[in-house]
């Protein structure tokens, strides 16, 4: 199978592009794909396509830009020109732009493939039926979210054109089948990223505690309440923390963590690290003691989660929305704090920091939670959909052509 994945890819800072790099990781090591074709947004540096893993050719055609017009037409023009078996969109709503147009007709690009008779899936990691308009940066005006919610609804319609969607939570799926009646919707757990061989060292680095978030700040993911609550509990322990900002702005919001460093420059040991490289994931995981979600409304499944999990680190979590529902349907064990008290975030981090056997505990479970759904395993699942897919398209247009020969 020639595939190609529609998405954003390191070094590109548009959301879901480390998902994308997981993905591929795993997808060029299946046996019945025999090229990737990556068709990414453009960025200043090089796409990081250097895997060690035995696996196939992964090509790059960056032929999309973020809040571009014209990406419908660049998209479906290197799509003509690759030929690809089936094509795979890592999406959400805002994927291709914070504009509304240019947002809208990037979205419609499942259609075009479904038009053109190309065997398609698109992953879809949110549903604005379930977003917070407001906290996630689109708007808090009511009429304005009104429109944001019909413009929503109309768009999910065009994506459900697609032959199969994709979704990360059995919730999505039933809200999808309830309100849409798509018959075409599946469940497919986020999966896990990067999951050793062996158990994780619970142990933790000499020195000040890590107490670190890592994301795209600065919507509904805002830090300031974190390092608060990190301050709060200084004095009240006397514990050395250190609180690590891990990641960049939302594109939504720039200048945000500059401003917040700015802001609270007085407040010692806080540390923010701007963008991480993929290799440098694995050690800003291991350094830290805890891994906070200052989150004050949630968008779907969190990748960071799942990173947490992998790499046997306890979490403290906002008590609100899918992420807590997601903790109970997949296992995840972590301390909840209500998201409009900095007490109650200070609380549940001084649960964490101050009984290393409870942090242990948490990380222990969290780790056995993510080994249930590594990324192998969710590779085979799209493939096995694409399988599908591709068998059902062959047996119909054969129906066709003995119907129009009879």
């Amino acid at each position: 199978m020639k595939l190609a994945i529609v998405t954003a890819y390191p070094p590109s800072k548009v959301t879901l592009n480390e998902y994308a790099y997981h993905l591929v990781k795993h997808f060029r090591q299946h046996q019945s794909i025999t090229e990737i074709i990556l068709l990414t947004d453009k960025t200043e540096g090089a796409k990081d396509i250097a895997f060690t893993e035995d696996g196939c050719t992964v090509t790059v055609n960056e032929c999309w830009s973020f809040n571009s017009y014209t990406n419908i037409i660049n998209v479906t023009k290197a799509i003509n020109a690759t030929q690809p078996d089936a094509v795979l969109f890592n999406m959400q709503f805002m994927k291709f732009g914070d504009k509304k147009i240019a947002a809208a007709l990037g979205l419609m690009l499942p259609l075009v493939c479904k038009l053109k008779g190309i065997p398609n899936i698109v992953l879809l990691h949110n549903i604005l039926e379930e977003v917070d308009l407001g906290s996630a940066g689109f708007t808090t005006n009511r009429l304005m979210q009104k429109v944001y919610g019909f413009i929503g609804t109309s768009l999910t319609k065009l994506i459900l054109q697609s032959d199969t969607v994709a979704v990360t939570m059995q919730k999505y799926v039933t809200i999808l089948e309830e309100k849409y009646k798509a018959n075409n919707v599946k469940l497919i757990p986020h999966g896990t990223f990067e999951i050793s061989n062996t158990q994780p060292d619970y142990t933790i680095p000499e020195g000040p505690m890590q107490v670190m978030t890592f994301g795209k700040f600065g919507t509904y993911k805002k830090v300031e309440a974190m390092i608060e609550a990190v301050e709060m509990v200084r004095a009240s322990t006397g514990l050395d923390l250190e609180v690590v900002i891990a990641g960049t702005d939302n594109p939504n919001v720039p200048g945000y963590l500059a401003q917040v460093e700015e802001n609270y420059k007085h407040v010692p040991k806080v540390r923010f690290t701007g963008y991480v490289e993929e290799h440098e994931v694995p050690t800003l995981f291991h350094e830290s003691a805890v891994v906070v979600f200052p989150y004050t409304s949630t968008t779907g499944s969190s990748g960071v989660l799942h990173q947490a999990g992998s790499y046997g680190k306890a979490v403290v979590m906002p008590d609100l929305g899918d992420l807590a529902l997601l903790v109970k349907d997949e296992g995840y064990l972590g301390e909840f704090f209500d998201p409009n008290s900095v007490s109650s975030l200070a609380l549940a981090i001084e649960n964490i920091v101050t009984n290393e056997a409870y942090r242990i505990a948490l990380g222990k479970t969290n780790y056995q939670a993510a080994t249930a759904y590594p990324m192998s395993k969710i590779s085979n699942m799209y493939v096995n959909t694409f399988s599908t897919i591709i068998a059902d398209k062959a047996i119909k247009n054969k129906v066709e052509f003995d119907s129009t020969a009879a």
